[in-house]
C-alpha cells in the first residue's frame, strides 16, 4: 500500500518525478503545444498586453453581453522555464464557464532567457491591461481575481505583493494552487519517493533559473520569493490547495499560516496523499473535481460578499 490518494494510485507510477531537468526543458520547450477544444459558448482571442511589449494575453470569455462579469488573471505553471498560456485553455474555458468570467491568461516570458523580475512585470504588465481594458472585455475593475498553479501561483503571490508596493488595486481574491513560493525549500533534505512532476532536483534548477543566483543565497527578493517577505498585513483574502505529497506542501501551509497571523482571510485545502499537479495529471478523477470546485466556491464566495446583501 503506497501512501498516494485512491484516486491517484494507479496513475502514480506512471509519472516522471520531476520534469524540471534541463535536457528535458529543452525538449518540452521545442515540442508543438497541444490545442484545445474548447467548449460551446467559449470563444478565445490573444492581444498584446501593451503596445511594443513582449508579453501577451489570451482572453476566454463566454458568449453574450454582460458589462459586470467578474475577471480571472490566470498565471500558467511550469516551474518557471516551461509552459505556455495556451496549455491551461481547458482549465480557463472550465472558470469562464462555471463562474460566467473573462480568464486572461498571460503569456509571459520564461526563465533562464529572462530571469527576475520579467516574468513578474509580464504578469503586472497582464493586471494593469485587464484594468485598462475593463469597459472592453467587459468587466467589473472590482471583482478581479489572480490565480495560478505552481510557479504561476507563485508569480500570483509575488505579483499580490507588487500590487501591494505599489499601491495598485488589489485583486479580489488570491487563489494559489500549489504556490511554489520558497527558494530556501532547495536547502532542505526532503523524503522525494512519493513525489511526482516537481521533485527537489526541479526544483533546484527552476528558481535557479528565474533568480539567476543560487537558490537559498542571502538578498534574494522577496517578490521573487514571497515566503521571504516578513509582514503580510494588508493583502487581499487568500485560498491555498496543496496535496501532502507535494514538495510545496510544508510552504504553502506556512504561507497559509503567516498569512492568517497577519489578519489576512485564507481558506487553506490540504488534499490527502494529493502530489503536485495531480490534477492536472487526472483531471477526471473525483479528488481532482472536489479540489476544483473548492477553487469554484471560494471564487464564488469573494464575489457574493464583494457584491453585498441583496436589496
Amino acid at each position: 500500500m503506497t501512501a498516494y490518494h485512491p484516486d491517484l494510485r494507479s496513475i502514480a507510477p506512471w509519472l516522471p518525478r520531476g520534469v524540471g531537468v534541463p535536457w528535458l526543458v529543452r525538449l518540452l520547450r521545442r515540442l508543438p503545444m497541444p490545442s484545445t477544444t474548447l467548449p460551446a459558448g467559449i470563444t478565445v482571442s490573444e492581444r498584446p498586453v501593451a503596445d511594443g511589449h513582449p508579453a501577451r494575453v489570451r482572453i476566454l470569455r463566454p458568449d453574450g453581453v454582460n458589462p459586470r462579469r467578474p475577471a480571472i488573471l490566470w498565471i500558467h505553471g511550469g516551474g518557471f522555464v516551461i509552459g505556455a498560456a495556451r496549455q491551461d485553455d481547458g482549465m480557463c474555458a472550465r472558470l469562464a464557464r462555471r463562474l460566467n468570467a473573462v480568464v486572461v491568461s498571460v503569456e509571459y516570458r520564461l526563465a533562464p532567457d529572462h530571469p527576475f523580475p520579467a516574468p513578474l512585470e509580464d504578469c503586472a504588465a497582464a493586471w494593469e491591461f485587464v484594468l485598462r481594458e475593463a469597459n472592453d472585455l467587459g468587466v467589473d475593475p472590482a471583482r478581479i481575481i489572480v490565480m495560478g498553479q505552481s510557479a504561476g501561483a507563485g508569480l500570483a503571490a509575488g505579483l499580490t505583493l507588487l500590487l501591494h508596493d505599489r499601491q495598485r488595486p488589489p485583486p479580489l481574491l488570491q487563489v494559489l494552487v500549489y504556490p511554489m513560493l520558497d527558494d530556501r525549500t532547495t536547502l532542505r533534505v526532503v523524503d522525494g519517493r512519493h513525489h511526482r512532476l516537481w521533485n527537489a532536483a526541479s526544483n533546484h534548477y527552476g528558481w535557479a533559473s528565474y533568480l539567476g543566483v543560487v537558490p537559498g543565497s542571502p538578498g534574494v527578493s522577496d517578490l521573487a520569493a514571497p515566503a521571504r517577505r516578513e509582514s503580510l498585513a494588508g493583502l487581499p483574502p487568500a485560498w491555498i490547495g496543496v496535496g501532502t505529497l507535494d514538495l510545496f506542501h510544508d510552504e504553502d501551509v506556512e504561507w497559509a499560516r503567516r498569512l492568517r497571523e497577519a489578519g489576512v482571510p485564507t481558506t487553506l485545502e490540504v488534499v490527502d496523499g494529493a502530489f503536485h499537479g495531480f490534477d492536472a495529471a487526472a483531471p477526471t478523477k473525483p479528488v481532482s473535481i472536489r479540489f476544483f470546485e473548492a477553487q469554484v466556491a471560494a471564487i464564488q464566495e469573494a464575489l457574493r460578499q464583494a457584491d453585498g446583501p441583496p436589496p
